[in-house]
């Protein structure tokens, strides 16, 4: 019997400038599926988020080797769940060992894409994502290439991942002058302790092309779930995968980072007392109240966590001007504003430019 997907209670964004809508929280395979989670698992995983009004799901070459791909399209199969009802989005760019099998060359983007595809067991992808930027390629043969693939109809859009705004706006030069599409989207990290990036450095992409983010790790890598205040647990991802993290590990024993387990034990007693959620809900929301986030990007290696973040769609409305506010006290970390030195900077509809303050 096919799966019949309904949005419950998920509020809906576009994804930047373009026409598809995303779920605001959406889940992601990293560090997860066919890795740390397979088999029946990632089906009772993928489920439940789908019983909660969740249907975008992103993933990547990279992730396991594929077999991240691999998990979540067995699932889809399992469950029959009718293809114009998912948003799925992979990502391209660490595909293997050889010399042409990672990177954004024209080759690899084809045959990646292609092979995405064979272990997602679909035709197309909704979204593909340019999981780094690559140098060593000439932005025309990118901007060609990922509109080779749309033009194949392996894909609708494609978008960034972890692109430096300067790159982002030369692939949009480059798209323009060849009457071609251009990423609709970036998918980056933001969280309360990582922000010069998606709330400075992106900000004129923001008002200048109305780009959109895809958020992953709204919540540090569990940092702010409160889980690392007394110490790195065996069963987290800091244990678990602690070759990936030990530079993060590292800092959390330096000043920087005492300074962030401090604020978390903060927040918690913040969120508990006049929000009345835990601290990871409000991470979550706090994310999502963000103009230019599209949709956050959820982890979870059980069923039951997927619940417990979904909890942030009731935090959302209690996120004031006043609360923000008291969250910035906390936080101390809100990135300057580039200076107008001393001249009023006015958008085009006479308002302060926030890009300026």
């Amino acid at each position: 019997m096919s799966y019949v997907y309904e949005t419950k209670d998920m509020p809906f964004r576009t994804l930047g400038a373009s026409g598809l809508r995303v779920p605001v929280f959406s889940l992601g395979a990293w560090l997860t599926y066919g890795e740390t989670v397979v088999g029946d698992p990632v089906k009772e995983i993928i489920k439940t988020a789908l019983d909660h009004g969740i249907n975008m799901f992103d993933t990547a070459e990279g992730y396991a080797s594929g077999k991240a791909e691999i998990e979540m399209g067995r699932v889809f199969k399992e469950l029959d769940v009718k293809r114009s009802d998912l948003v799925i989005t992979t990502k391209i760019f660490w595909g293997g060992r050889g010399p042409n099998d990672m990177g954004l060359s024209r080759k690899h983007i084809v045959e990646g894409t292609k092979k995405c595809l064979e272990r997602l067991q679909m035709d197309y992808v909704d979204v593909i994502f340019a999981h780094r930027p690559d140098h060593t390629v000439p932005m025309e043969e990118i901007v060609r290439a990922f509109n080779f693939v749309i033009d194949q109809g392996w894909a609708f859009y494609w978008a960034t991942s972890e692109w430096t705004a300067r790159d982002i706006e030369e692939a949009y030069h480059v798209a323009a002058k060849l009457g071609l599409a251009a990423p609709i989207a970036e998918q980056c990290q933001h969280n309360m302790f990582h922000r010069e990036r998606p709330e400075k450095e992106y900000a004129p992409l923001y008002q200048k092309y109305n780009i959109g983010t895809t958020v992953y790790s709204a919540l540090a890598s569990g940092l702010l779930t409160g889980k690392y205040n007394n110490g790195i647990p065996p069963d987290s991802r800091f244990a678990v995968h602690s070759d990936f993290f030990k530079e993060r590990i590292a800092k959390l024993k330096g000043e920087e980072g005492q300074k962030q387990l401090k604020a978390v034990s903060e927040l918690a007693q913040f969120a508990e007392k006049e929000l009345g959620c835990s601290i990871n809900q409000l991470a979550l929301a706090w994310v999502a109240v963000n103009p230019n986030t599209s949709t956050v990007i959820l982890g979870a290696s059980k069923p039951e966590q997927v619940l417990d973040n979904l909890k942030a769609l009731e935090v959302i409305p209690k996120l004031t001007p006043e609360v923000l506010e008291k969250i910035e006290k906390i936080l101390d970390n809100k990135p300057s504003p580039y200076s107008s030195f001393g001249r009023p900077s006015l958008d085009k509809f006479g308002r302060i430019n926030p890009i300026f303050g």
